[in-house]
């Protein structure tokens, strides 16, 4: 199995370029609003570890976001308690999946939070800053302060194209991604 890692800037479009791959994606995203929405436990340890921010369930991304502005320690407390969920989904994806020639991995962090492997092929997703600007606004949960501590944790964007090994230029058009997609499949197979 070809596991394949989707890196880019917030809001560089990395989940609608591994959609049209046209291979099994695990979307780390979808997957954690999937457990906000139905696992109580996560809550009832972000619940015993926030007290004061989160006490609703299915835990409020409102919350959430709350908790993380108003001390920045918050976010390392969040993180340690889903991302031990998450991972344990992404197992469960590579098993199910272990029989298919790719998977795409579009995992925010993906190689700061160690899931990068040494055989993985990284495809940095590259947009204009204005595209992504305009892309970030329109989220139902955007903050600029949020946005600019999630983007701190990040590493440097151009340390990743770096080490990418592909680039693909991301116009939000399907066509010329799925050229570049097309090109990069017939030069990995």
């Amino acid at each position: 199995m070809i596991r394949i890692g989707i890196v880019g800037d917030i809001g560089s479009g990395k989940t609608f370029v591994a959609n049209n791959f046209g291979y099994p994606v695990f979307n780390a995203d979808h997957e954690v609003s999937k457990l906000y929405k139905k696992n109580k436990n996560i809550f009832i340890k972000l619940n015993k570890k926030l007290p004061k921010y989160i006490f609703t369930f299915p835990i409020d991304k409102a919350e959430l976001t709350n908790a993380i502005l108003s001390n920045k320690k918050n976010l390392n407390i969040i993180n340690n308690i889903v991302h031990k969920e998450v991972r344990k989904k992404l197992d469960i994806f590579l098993k199910k999946n272990q029989k298919k020639k790719i998977v795409i991995l579009d995992i925010p962090l993906f190689i700061e939070n160690k899931i990068f492997k040494k055989n993985d092929i990284l495809i940095f997703v590259h947009s204009k800053k204005k595209d992504i600007n305009e892309r970030i606004k329109k989220r139902a949960n955007y903050n600029v302060n949020l946005i600019n501590m999630f983007r701190k944790i990040q590493l440097n964007l151009s340390y990743k194209k770096k080490i990418s090994h592909f680039i693909i230029k991301n116009t939000f058009t399907k066509i010329p991604v799925k050229n570049s997609i097309r090109k990069i499949l017939n030069e990995i197979l």
